[in-house]
């Protein structure tokens, strides 16, 4: 059995996860989708920053496009080190392609 607490509301829920898959303690929908994504194949959206060149500010957020998994968060972490984008950048341009050839992409979420 599983045990974690669930992130998608507010509530807080704490979740059980058996073997075949049943999720408890759930007060909605999303919790119990939640609790069996986090055991079959949990993922993550990541945010950070990077450097960027010509601006007034030294460094430029951005998050990935969509879930990574787990397991490879670091590892999509590190390539952002060596990552410097040029001003001017739009909300939304690519930051960085294809990470670790899962399509999930590092986006600018603010225009500098």
């Amino acid at each position: 059995m599983t045990e974690l607490i669930c992130i998608v509301c507010p509530m807080g829920c704490r979740l059980s996860i058996d073997d075949s898959m049943n999720v408890t303690g759930n007060s909605c929908k999303r919790g119990e989708a939640y609790g069996r994504q986090e055991v079959i194949d949990p993922k993550r959206i990541i945010t950070s920053t990077v450097r960027i060149e010509g601006s007034a500010f030294r460094r430029c957020p951005v998050k990935t496009d969509r879930p990574i998994q787990k397991h490879l968060v670091f590892e999509a972490m590190k390539l952002l080190d060596g990552v410097k984008l040029v001003s001017p950048v739009n909300a939304g341009d690519f930051a960085l392609k294809n990470i670790l050839k899962t399509e999930v992409n590092f986006v600018v979420t603010k225009s500098m």
